[in-house]
């Protein structure tokens, strides 16, 4: 779609091209409304996320004096292509989770693993256990599925419930904001046109080092801070209880990790082929794809993890039915967000931004970091704060190589991640479980997000000089 701006300017005075000054900061308001807007509705009247960016992509279009058709026709062109885009990618993931949950091999994972560590290695554990069952599941599925585990070994080994519940928190953490098929950068992928391979790789070069320092290592000094014991009766059984039998340990580990390698594998054969006529390269293009990939992995997991923990065909069919629902609130932000970026697109905030970044030398890679910061600081939500920072920073990262733009995704990623606070759903239900109060939750969780943003941010501009 034609820029509205264009369109603005045309109805108006004729204005030279590139936007005046004037319109520039007309638009700058716009921006700035439409996210303000967005901001009171989810803080300070409730309203859920999905409602708040559709009235702040329609506050946006008003104050930038855009048609109300033309600002209706980007928000729902951009909700469609965004839930297009990602929209099966999350719904393959949901399955997937969902299998390795209700199969038991996530049990299998987290019991193989903790029989095998030491006392002085179970913090490294429980981080290797957060990152492996944290890949394919949503933050929420993985914290409700290890916190009976985190509980059981504090109670059982005598460690402190920061000692190995922060390695655990840390790793699903840094899975959900910096690798995919994860709706936050998905939908940063889907904005910037990003190579998915690329920086899944990149998100585990830089993830696996942020969760050291922000797992194990903070761990030790989180349980110095914070000593609390967790009431009795908010542990949820574990998936696996109900089961005569599970999935072998090592069926369940390649099937988590199937999508991964099939989308790495087609990221390094671009790389090292390099030859579109090439037939491996044209067949690693289609079983690499991410749809493809996950589309694998959920089909073999009916059998290394439905079959293998003897489900029947109805109640396989019943627990991929009942992946669904809990994704479907994700969906919707997702979309809103997608439809938000768009509009910011078509008004000509884009390149607005693109102009005053070059005028102050921002890095788009700091610049994106420093937006999701402040969306995730006001609205509280990860998801909200990558859609919104990655439409906002989308048009800087037009000419840039696939390394360079796979960067910058995930500088939004870490910056979705920053101090989480009292308007995080994560943080009252870490809070709930562990049994802390809110200062104890302040000093463990909040600074272990913070930290995982910062060390993520680090890395990547580390990276930024080399690649």
């Amino acid at each position: 779609m034609r820029h509205l701006s264009a369109e603005m300017l045309a109805a108006g005075s004729q204005q030279p091209d590139p936007i005046s000054s004037a319109a520039n900061a007309q638009l700058g308001i716009a921006a700035l409304v439409g996210i303000a807007v967005i901001v009171v509705l989810i803080t300070r009247f409730k309203l859920h996320a999905f409602l708040a960016l559709t009235v702040g992509s329609l506050a946006l279009g008003a104050v930038a004096a855009a048609p109300l058709d033309k600002a209706i026709e980007s928000f729902t062109t951009g909700l469609g292509d965004t839930v297009s885009g990602v929209g099966v990618l999350i719904a393959l993931g949901a399955i997937l989770g969902k299998l390795l949950a209700d199969s038991g091999g996530a049990d299998q994972i987290v019991d193989t693993i903790l029989a095998r560590a030491s006392r002085r290695g179970m913090p490294w554990a429980m981080a290797l256990i957060a990152g492996i069952v944290g890949l394919p599941m949503f933050f929420e599925v993985g914290l409700v599925l290890l916190i009976p585990v985190v509980l059981l070994v504090a109670k059982r080994g005598n460690y402190s419930v920061m000692r190995v519940g922060i390695p655990a928190l840390a790793g699903l953490s840094v899975m959900h904001g910096l690798v995919p098929p994860h709706p936050g950068p998905l939908v940063a992928i889907d904005a910037m046109n990003a190579n998915l391979g690329v920086t899944l790789a990149l998100g585990l070069v830089v993830g696996i080092p942020t969760l050291v320092v922000a797992g194990p290592l903070f761990g030790k000094v989180a349980a110095r801070w914070v000593d609390t014991t967790p009431p009795e009766g908010v542990v949820p059984e574990r998936a696996s209880a109900e089961l005569d039998r599970r999935p072998g340990f090592g069926s369940t580990l390649v099937t988590v990790l199937l999508p991964v390698v099939l989308m790495l594998a087609k990221a390094l054969t671009d790389i090292v082929v390099d030859d579109p006529e090439d037939t491996v390269q044209r067949v690693m293009d289609v079983v690499g794809d991410p749809m493809i990939a996950l589309l694998v992995a959920v089909l073999v997991a009916m059998f290394t993890l439905g079959r293998a923990a003897g489900f029947t065909k109805d109640r396989l069919s019943t627990t991929v039915a009942g992946s669904f629902g809990p994704i479907a609130g994700i969906l919707l932000i997702v979309g809103a967000g997608g439809g938000f970026k768009q509009t910011l697109v078509d008004v000509g905030i884009g390149q607005m931004i693109l102009d005053l970044s070059e005028n102050w030398s921002i890095p788009a890679l700091l610049l994106g970091w420093l937006i999701a910061v402040c969306i995730r600081l006001a609205t509280g939500s990860a998801t909200v704060a990558t859609v919104s920072a990655a439409g906002l920073v989308g048009p800087l990262t037009a000419g840039m190589s696939t390394p360079e733009t796979a960067l910058v995704v995930l500088a939004v990623g870490a910056g979705s991640l920053f101090f989480s606070h009292v308007n995080d759903a994560g943080f009252w239900l870490v809070k709930e479980y562990f049994g802390m109060n809110v200062g104890q939750t302040v000093k463990s969780w909040s600074v272990m997000e913070t930290i995982i943003s910062v060390v993520a941010l680090v890395l990547l501009l580390l990276l930024s000089l080399v690649l």
